[in-house]
């Protein structure tokens, strides 16, 4: 169907690559599960691309296809990875030692995971102080760095004959860092590459080198990466998407459903504390202040803009809200998040909520890491560049136009979605008005 925006998306012809800084709990889970559901091993549950559907039109016409049938996305079945990872494990080997998914179903996708072996990765222990691997690049400027990167990309496609790509990032969470001076400009931060600029993290270092080779970048940890003038600067003038902050899986998905639902009843909130324990990778890395600094913001942000404390001062206007993330290695990748939830009702009484969210941190994060992916080549086959706000609904902390607020409401952000899929195929945005089934 023709759009009225006149907005041409390619068609998903061949395979698409993924590519992806860090191979631990989350990418090992997502590239077991691509392989497991290929096999009819398992279901894509919590994945909107896969079991999602969109309303077309009137109610009462009754049309909803699935999403994947209603815009042109590439199929699991498509879908090649290629990783860099700071430790040499193949995927196999990096998913045993995860612990996510179960040794059984592990031994049934051995073969295609022990083909998946990382490329040395881009790593500097000033941003990420907890861990640290063999498989590193050495000897260069952070410029050569990037161009090691650029050149495996160019023998990844080489290799799999991939017709696109997207690079998400699923590494560590890096320390927290704003932005500086050579990051004010394009020519800034390539002149910082060359001269080992301090400021310049090896994500950023991942994001130029995507974006230098037309490439999209999506990322999934809150540390600051493209959401700076130099990165913004060169994803407008290279014509691709960028998308992020930080996977929405765990506790503040959670926030983001709950406090709608508060505001939407006028109900106040006197404090909210949330807590959780962790003991994967992630959980050791977030263990370390300027790591978990990162975190703490974009954790924190969710609630001061949804509930928007200026325009309701009597009920949300003071209220105390805490984060903490302690690191528990006996919990594995079964993340708990306890939260504490102080509100008051009718004449100002108190009323408590309290939630105790015993998730798998790998599980939840894996269909958002597929979903991003195939959305983001979509935006780019439909010649959509620079921040796509559409995809806040995967975000703790969504990118967003420096004049506007972001926007935290998962309600919200699933409604901004499902109409830019339908303003992409021409049809009609849904308002939920009604009044036409009344008049």
């Amino acid at each position: 169907m023709p759009n009225k925006d006149n907005v041409q998306i390619a068609p998903a012809k061949g395979k698409l690559g993924v590519l992806v800084p860090g191979m631990g709990a989350v990418t090992t889970t997502f590239i077991a599960g691509l392989e497991a559901i290929k096999r009819g091993l398992g279901k894509p549950v919590g994945s909107l691309t896969q079991l999602g559907t969109v309303r077309l039109g009137k109610r009462t016409e009754g049309r909803s296809p699935a999403i994947r049938d209603f815009v042109p996305l590439a199929a699991i079945e498509d879908v090649e990875v290629a990783c860099w990872d700071i430790f040499e494990d193949n995927a196999y080997e990096a998913a045993v030692k995860a612990g996510v998914l179960e040794i059984p179903l592990l031994e049934q996708l051995k073969e295609p995971l022990s083909a998946v072996r990382p490329m040395k990765a881009v790593f500097d222990q000033k941003f990420v102080k907890r861990l640290n691997g063999p498989n590193v690049m050495t000897g260069g400027s952070k410029m050569d760095y990037a161009e090691r990167v650029m050149d495996d990309i160019r023998s990844f496609k080489q290799r799999t004959g991939v017709a696109r790509m997207t690079m998400i990032w699923c590494g560590s969470t890096e320390v927290y860092h704003q932005a500086a001076a050579v990051h004010a400009t394009l020519t800034d931060f390539e002149c910082g590459l060359q001269k080992n600029d301090p400021e310049i993290s090896p994500s950023q270092i991942y994001a130029y080198a995507a974006l230098k080779s037309g490439i999209g970048y999506a990322n999934g940890a809150p540390h600051l990466t493209t959401d700076t003038p130099a990165l913004l600067e060169l994803a407008r003038t290279m014509n691709v998407p960028i998308a992020g902050k930080d996977y929405k899986s765990g506790q503040t998905f959670m926030k983001t459903l709950i406090a709608p639902g508060l505001k939407s009843r006028m109900l106040g909130l006197h404090g909210w504390f949330s807590t959780n324990i962790l003991g994967n990778r992630d959980g050791e890395v977030l263990d370390d202040p300027g790591s978990f600094r990162s975190k703490e913001v974009s954790k924190s942000s969710a609630l001061e803009y949804i509930l928007q404390g200026q325009l309701y001062p009597d009920l949300y206007r003071d209220f105390y809200h805490k984060v903490r993330i302690e690191y528990y290695p006996p919990r594995g990748d079964a993340k708990e998040g306890w939260d504490n939830i102080d509100i008051f009702g009718w004449l100002g009484y108190p009323m408590q909520i309290k939630i105790n969210f015993l998730c798998r941190d790998s599980i939840l994060a894996a269909p958002l890491m597929l979903d991003i992916v195939l959305f983001m080549d979509l935006a780019q086959r439909a010649g959509m560049r620079g921040i796509q706000e559409w995809l806040s609904f995967y975000f703790k902390a969504p990118m967003h136009a420096p004049e506007i607020y972001p926007e935290h409401d998962v309600f919200i952000q699933l409604m901004k979605l499902k109409n830019t899929l339908r303003w992409m195929r021409g049809e009609d945005l849904i308002t939920h008005l009604g009044l036409e089934y009344y008049d």
